[in-house]
């Protein structure tokens, strides 16, 4: 897939914008899906433009949109969720790596190094991978408190982890054994 959608940025028209409009077929987005470690992937489409930013510079300005179906982290049943995004990446000719690997990237993570192509989906495929949900939860889904304890042991419970709330406990007692 990323072969034919790879613009040589030599061929690119410097006077105005170069559209692309990706819209992968079945067996693209099944390929994809088990590339990103989900249930399914539909509706995938990635529209825009490549042009330039100055005089030797390029920015990509797209939308993504995607439907993307999960397993639910609490119920283990299907999630599905609609992605829609606008996906920006500028591809900078002068780019360099810092030589001292200690050294703080900038704070702009759409700035890229220019190549000799540019690959929208390849860039689809970054935005996507990094917009799909980490923990997907179906609606209403929650995590229930699970209590864990040997024969003969009190459990342990969440409230027991919380020191302050113990305190704020024992801190009305007194307050309120002072009232007396």
């Amino acid at each position: 897939m990323t072969d034919s959608t790879a613009l040589r940025v030599s061929e690119l028209p410097q006077n105005r914008a170069t559209s692309f409009d990706l819209r992968p077929d079945a067996k693209t987005l099944e390929t994809l899906a088990d590339e990103l470690n989900i249930k399914g992937l539909r509706k995938l489409r990635f529209t825009g433009t490549v042009s330039t930013k100055g005089r030797r510079d390029w920015q990509l300005s797209a939308t993504l949109g995607a439907t993307v179906l999960q397993d639910c982290v609490v119920t283990l049943e299907p999630v599905s969720t609609r992605i829609d995004e606008k996906v920006e990446r500028f591809f900078v000719s002068d780019f360099s790596e810092p030589d001292d690997p200690e050294v703080e990237m900038d704070a702009d993570e759409r700035i890229e190094p220019l190549e000799d192509t540019i690959d929208p989906s390849v860039v689809m495929i970054e935005a996507l991978s990094l917009l799909i949900p980490t923990y997907p939860r179906k609606e209403g889904a929650e995590l229930g408190e699970s209590i864990y304890s040997q024969a003969g042991v009190a459990p342990m419970k969440d409230e027991d982890t919380k020191p302050f709330a113990g305190l704020a406990a024992l801190k009305n007692q007194l307050s309120q054994d002072g009232e007396s």
